[in-house]
């Protein structure tokens, strides 16, 4: 008579239970991927110097939004007049300005006002231009035409002077500001989600999801959203800058916050009255300004060819 049973149970299957003494399967170590992930992402920024640098930028002005006494322990608003037009020194790093004012410590704390209003900016562009771009590329026919041709009236006119027309009827102040610039960017986040939704909603899975009965709810939150997602973020990223530059203008005409809140267009403003004999005023709030711009933007081109070239 043949046999019919095998010696090792472990190799007859693998759901049978293994002798008594038997050491189990050791179970996957999830540490080796995620370092080689880490070293992957260190070893893509280390052959990037200024992608490298322009993180570093960016961490510091995001440090010193959200907690300015790491990086000075002056007080923004109180000087001391005999050390007025006190010019850059270890003491002063940026100088001082016509009451004593630490210009270092007002850049530092104008940071925060800044980055609240970019980020508020931002937020308005990305949710209600979304939105639109959404509606108009999922729904199409007559609701297409409607916001494209809303959308076409806002890229007609100037992001500058729409945002100007809205923070004066909206009022002055740093929040008032930020939404006015947030509305006049959401024409190109409207485009840029329509163009996007319009491409996913003709891929082949998507066919495939309708085909099979799903509904359009399901669709949408589940395929459509997440594969258009990509370059609307990416747009977001990059807008950063432009709100930057936005919301400073708007500060220095006048229309942020008012005296003395530090915010980096009202310290430029402020300065361009003592250009002769103090420089500093307005150059180096200038060169924070430029320096959180372009590491945006340097940041933004990055997860832009990241993104294209994973498509």
């Amino acid at each position: 008579m043949s046999r019919s049973f095998v010696e090792d149970p472990a190799e007859a299957a693998p759901g049978l239970a293994r002798p008594v003494g038997a050491s189990p399967d050791p179970a996957p170590d999830p540490a080796p991927g995620r370092r080689v992930d880490v070293r992957r992402t260190l070893r893509f920024l280390v052959l990037r110097p200024g992608l490298l640098l322009s993180v570093v930028v960016l961490v510091l002005v995001a440090a010193a939004s959200f907690r300015p006494g790491l990086f000075t322990s002056r007080d923004p608003l109180k000087g001391v007049p005999t050390q007025n037009f006190r010019g850059p020194s270890g003491a002063h790093w940026f100088g001082t300005d016509e009451l004593g004012r630490d210009v270092f410590a007002r850049v530092v704390h104008g940071a925060q006002l800044s980055l609240k209003a970019t980020l508020i900016a931002v937020l308005v562009a990305f949710v209600v231009g979304g939105l639109l771009g959404v509606v108009a590329g999922f729904v199409g026919r007559w609701v297409d035409d409607v916001l494209m041709r809303f959308v076409d009236v806002l890229l007609s006119i100037p992001a500058l002077f729409l945002s100007l027309a809205l923070v004066t009827a909206l009022g002055y102040g740093t929040v008032k500001v930020a939404v006015a610039v947030g509305i006049a960017s959401v024409a190109s986040f409207a485009r840029v989600a329509r163009a996007e939704v319009l491409r996913v909603r003709q891929a082949v899975f998507v066919e495939a999801a309708r085909s099979c009965g799903s509904r359009w709810y399901s669709v949408l939150g589940r395929h459509v959203l997440p594969n258009a997602a990509g370059p609307v973020i990416v747009l977001a990223t990059l807008d950063l800058g432009a709100s930057i530059l936005a919301v400073s203008a708007l500060s220095f005409l006048g229309y942020g916050a008012p005296p003395p809140a530090p915010e980096w267009g009202t310290l430029i403003s402020e300065g361009r009255n003592y250009l002769a004999n103090a420089w500093w005023l307005t150059a180096l709030p200038g060169l924070a300004i430029a320096a959180t711009v372009l590491a945006t933007n340097r940041v933004a081109r990055a997860l832009d060819g990241e993104w294209s070239r994973q498509r």
